[in-house]
């Protein structure tokens, strides 16, 4: 059974644009080993538009990922704080 690849934006937006600018779909299927039909859909998908919402879609994930990054590193800090604070007043408490 053939294995499912998985194209980014990018990848598919200079693929329709090598064909745009002349080349074959023969000639791109065989150089990036992918099929004709699969080329033809996305010529249909990037004149429709569609890889410009997957491209916003892609840079919004990524302004998410990156702000959850920031909150895992808040969290990690406010743990680490937490710590100190309650094994300080434990040692604290012991000391009466």
């Amino acid at each position: 059974m053939p294995r499912h690849r998985s194209h980014n934006v990018e990848f598919k937006r200079q693929v329709v644009e090598e064909y745009l600018a002349g080349e074959t779909l023969h000639g791109l299927a065989k150089r990036h080993d992918i099929s004709r039909q699969l080329i033809r859909i996305w010529i249909e998908k990037y004149e429709a538009g569609a890889f410009d919402d997957d491209a916003r879609a892609a840079d919004l994930v990524q302004q998410y990922e990156a702000r959850i990054a920031t909150l895992e590193r808040l969290v990690g800090k406010q743990a680490l704080e937490l710590e100190f604070l309650t094994g300080r007043g434990k040692t604290l408490l012991e000391a009466r």
